[in-house]
């Protein structure tokens, strides 16, 4: 949980300090400076995006430093959830194929931290 989040604050701050540079991790191509249409809120969006995922990382590792279960319960079908509307978008062609990599992402970081949760669980009614 404490990796996820400090990449999503960390990916939150790349957004904010330099917007192209997560846009072409994303796998989207960036618009030079001065290419944008009127009413292109592409920036607004990723602005959003990009405090949002700070915020959310600072959540995540608040959480893991509290040990928080339910938290960590809670974000596994969100995390999958999310897993298929990102691929759903890349198989759909509304998002480019290297935007498949943040779904599989979440859907990875979903499956180990259910995973790690029944293995606790385990572990705790066999003592």
């Amino acid at each position: 949980m404490a990796v996820f989040g400090v990449l999503a604050a960390a990916l939150g701050v790349v957004g904010l300090v330099a917007p192209d540079a997560l846009l072409t991790v994303m796998g989207f191509e960036p618009v030079p400076d001065g290419g944008r249409a009127d009413g292109d809120h592409t920036l607004v969006f990723l602005t959003a995006s990009s405090m949002a995922a700070l915020n959310m990382g600072v959540y995540y590792v608040l959480a893991a430093l509290a040990d928080w279960k339910p938290f960590f319960r809670w974000t596994v079908p969100f995390r999958l959830l999310t897993c298929a509307v990102f691929t759903l978008a890349v198989v759909t062609g509304r998002a480019p194929s290297g935007f498949l990599g943040v779904g599989l992402w979440e859907g990875l970081g979903a499956v180990v931290t259910g995973a790690a949760l029944r293995y606790e669980k385990r572990e705790a009614s066999e003592k």
